[in-house]
């Protein structure tokens, strides 16, 4: 018994590639199997699970750099089964009862540089933040995420941890099939969008034959190597005050760019507590603003008011979609960064309001407010060892790419996450200098009665908050074990009254919602619907069960 999680049935419901894995000495699950795999040695080697999760990172900034890269951000939920093994075990949130572990959470996202603002866009021309280009480059956290990680909860050096990526970057790795799929499809759209000199280095980096290597393909960059090097080297203080840096300043001073050495040098990843929402017996866990997993707490706190049986009918989509539109218009009105925007957070998450919310969903689909929502890019992961250690972690440039912008000779894709501002001066999210912007990757936990269930996360933009419900309740109310859980039919809320179904979600239900004033439309391809992986541990055997996305070229490597 897996936490109050039957696994005696273990049928798959849905159709799929993969089974749930099984292993009780360590586990790796993540969107890219060499990344899974880079993993996975680490902890044979006696690293831990936070060294699996550093190492799988980092090797997917190279075999996956269509979602993620060295310039990205990144955040984590961290489960420490022993905290007193933690270099700092302070801070946290205690589970108490039989469990003694703390769950920690990491925000190492990256604020505006000092010279961005409003006035500068304005001054430029700019009615709205681009997508490309430096307007929309913040400071990445990603590097200092992956060293204050080692610091307080790692057990070997990040030089040893940071050697598979390394050497993937240097001796090259095969393209997988949708890996290559999705790079053709950022090469042709950055041929379209991305004119003008400070997007050569993207192309001589990602497309150095003047086009995206293709499935099979053998794909090598040095430039990724020597910067995975300096940053193993230096526990990633050369990125923020050193070469690397200064490489940063120059480029960026050269091509026209806001971002500065010194926006580096004080920039330090953040230790947070996560928040949480109990849910049916569980409590649901999400890094707190300015990420958005409150959306996915508020929709959870809407939708436990309600009784849901069977998992494929009409009113289970009807219901869990409008409350998502609600968590949404309330997340885009007062998710912001908390040192700069009062985030009231205990109102949000009140019965008392949720009750409020609730009242509102009928028979027929509302009208939010909230604007069209954008596509994201974006990698999560998992990690589980036999100490009891479990990871939560997620990283990303945001759409794909990023900012098209790639500092020459070193690999570093920088990410465009500006333009998850506001304009609005009256927003809490408004565009100021050093402030982080509204981010939309999550990583998400699940705990029982006090112990820890285990690392939960779907990857996707503004997706991803849709994805963390669909698996919560795919696992709690209607008993799907984690491979039947990430392979069920999903849906994406749009806008307003606009949601999107996979196509292998019943027919008649697509209809049903459609009289009932849902704008519906049937996606031709999957990818658009996230890509998730999940660990669930028994906290009696230590046994691990695990399950990766079927929409990807997902893996789980277990031991």
């Amino acid at each position: 018994m897996f936490s109050g999680l039957s696994f005696d049935t273990l049928y798959e419901p849905y159709p799929s590639r993969r089974s749930t894995v099984f292993a009780n000495r360590g586990m790796v699950a993540t969107s890219q199997p060499l990344a899974a795999q880079a993993g996975l040695d680490i902890l044979k080697r006696g690293g831990n699970a936070v060294d699996a999760a550093i190492a799988t990172a980092a090797a997917l900034t190279v075999v996956e750099p269509t979602s993620n890269g060295i310039g990205g951000d990144n955040f984590a939920i961290v489960y420490v089964a022993d905290p007193a093994s933690a270099k700092d075990p302070h801070g946290g949130a205690k589970l108490g009862g039989a469990s003694k572990g703390r769950l920690y959470g990491m925000n190492s996202s990256g604020p505006a540089p000092a010279l961005l603002s409003r006035a500068v866009l304005e001054g430029r021309d700019f009615t709205e933040i681009p997508t490309r280009g430096w307007i929309p480059v913040t400071v990445p956290g990603i590097p200092a995420g992956w060293a204050a990680l080692s610091a307080r909860f790692g057990r070997l050096p990040l030089k040893e941890v940071l050697a598979p990526a390394i050497d993937y970057a240097e001796s090259g790795f095969p393209i997988s099939p949708i890996l290559g799929k999705y790079w053709a499809f950022a090469c042709q759209a950055y041929r379209c969008t991305a004119s003008g000199s400070e997007f050569e280095p993207w192309f001589d980096t990602f497309a150095p034959d003047g086009r995206a290597p293709t499935a099979g393909e053998v794909w090598r960059s040095p430039g990724h190597a020597h910067t995975l090097r300096a940053i193993a080297d230096s526990n990633a203080r050369d990125f923020y005050e050193g070469d690397l840096a200064d490489a940063i300043d120059r480029f960026s001073r050269r091509t026209g760019g806001l971002l500065r050495k010194s926006d580096l040098a004080s920039f330090h990843a953040e230790f947070v507590d996560p928040i949480h929402v109990h849910y049916r017996g569980f409590d649901v866990w999400e890094i707190p603003p300015n990420g958005q997993g409150l959306v996915a707490l508020l929709a959870l706190q809407i939708l436990r008011g309600f009784d849901f049986t069977e998992r494929e009918t009409t009113e289970t989509y009807h219901k869990t979609i409008e409350a998502l539109k609600l968590a949404f218009a309330d997340g885009h009105a007062y998710i912001a960064d908390p040192k700069r925007a009062d985030v009231p957070l205990d109102q949000l998450l009140s019965e008392t309001y949720a009750e409020t919310r609730r009242s509102l969903i009928g028979t027929d689909a509302l009208q939010p407010a909230p604007g069209q929502l954008p596509s994201g890019g974006t990698v999560y992961l998992t990690a589980a060892d036999a100490d009891g250690n479990l990871v939560s972690f997620i990283q990303s440039n945001y759409m794909g790419f990023g900012s098209g912008l790639v500092v020459p000779g070193t690999g570093i894709a920088l990410q465009n996450r500006g333009c998850g501002f506001s304009l609005d001066p009256n927003h809490p999210n408004a565009l100021e200098p050093g402030k982080r912007p509204y981010h939309t990757i999550i990583p998400g936990f699940l705990t029982r009665g006090n112990m820890p269930v285990g690392p939960f996360g779907v990857m996707g933009g503004f997706m991803q908050p849709q994805g963390h419900i669909q698996v919560v309740m795919n696992t709690v109310d209607f008993h799907l074990n984690p491979q039947a859980a990430l392979d069920a039919p999903r849906w994406q809320w749009l806008s307003g009254r606009s949601v999107e179904l996979e196509a292998t979600v019943p027919q008649h239900i697509a209809a049903a919602l459609a009289r009932r004033g849902h704008d519906v439309q049937i996606a031709r391809d999957s990818g658009a619907f996230g890509r998730g992986e999940v660990i669930w541990r028994d906290p009696s055997t230590g046994v691990l069960a695990g399950a990766t996305e079927p929409r990807t070229d997902g893996s789980v490597a277990a031991w």
